[in-house]
């Protein structure tokens, strides 16, 4: 006897597989039960799946982060796959940097400095597209460890949770702009506002979240060690 299809019991698909990326980025997260399509071809009689654009980590090279995005923006028309890469983000948040002569200069602060994130449809095509952009060092996924010998395996990529998705974009809009100076332990400054105006001192420690520094002033022939705001003071060249 056939039993009615409402009768068959579904069958829980199987827990996500987590991935941890290195470095700053440990926080994203692969989802690894929603394979993209294009990995593999379909069993005989099943239908193929619809091919859907999800998000992916992709690691470049250290402060390469805009060249890429702008030359894979390029390389995706040229090769005829800007149809299947849709978007391609560096999730910033704003911040603030004084410079030498006390200006102030708007600036965009990587949520996730050496990472791109790339919404594609993954295929041979795609994948071959962002793999041999320059300065791309390769995508975030699960390494396939070769049978033999020491060399690394192949890395399959892996797609973003949606979840995880919201969760770097929310904080790259809710992040406080950050503060930031072109100081380092060592460096002269002189301060320009305040009970200290007037002083020159030695920078001894920088904190660039609480927008302060620490100097060592010369207060009554003595060093003396005084915390400052970025605003009262200017560099010495």
């Amino acid at each position: 006897m056939t039993l009615p299809l409402s009768a068959v019991p579904e069958i829980e698909p199987e827990a996500p597989e987590v991935l941890e990326l290195p470095g700053e980025a440990s926080g994203l997260v692969a989802e690894g039960a929603d394979l993209a399509a294009g990995e593999g071809s379909a069993e005989a009689g099943e239908t193929a799946k619809p091919q859907v654009a999800r998000w992916y980590a992709v690691q470049v090279a250290s402060s390469c982060e805009k060249k890429v995005k702008a030359t894979l923006e390029q390389r995706a028309v040229t090769l005829g796959v800007s149809n299947r890469i849709l978007e391609i983000e560096i999730p910033q948040t704003p911040g603030v940097k004084l410079k030498k002569d006390g200006s102030r200069q708007s600036i965009e602060e990587k949520v996730f400095p050496g990472y791109v994130l790339v919404r594609m449809v993954l295929d041979e095509d795609t994948m071959m597209a962002v793999r041999s952009t320059p300065n791309v060092i390769n995508f975030v996924g699960q390494e396939e460890r070769r049978a033999t010998g020491k060399a690394r395996g192949h890395i399959r990529p892996r797609p973003l949770s949606r979840q995880e998705v919201d969760r770097i974009f929310k904080r790259a809009a809710e992040k406080k702009p950050v503060l930031k100076v072109d100081l380092t332990e060592g460096d002269q400054i002189l301060v320009t506002a305040g009970p200290f105006k007037d002083f020159q001192g030695e920078v001894i420690e920088v904190s660039g979240e609480r927008s302060k520094l620490k100097a060592l002033l010369s207060i009554f022939g003595r060093e003396t060690p005084v915390e400052l705001e970025f605003s009262q003071i200017s560099k010495q060249s």
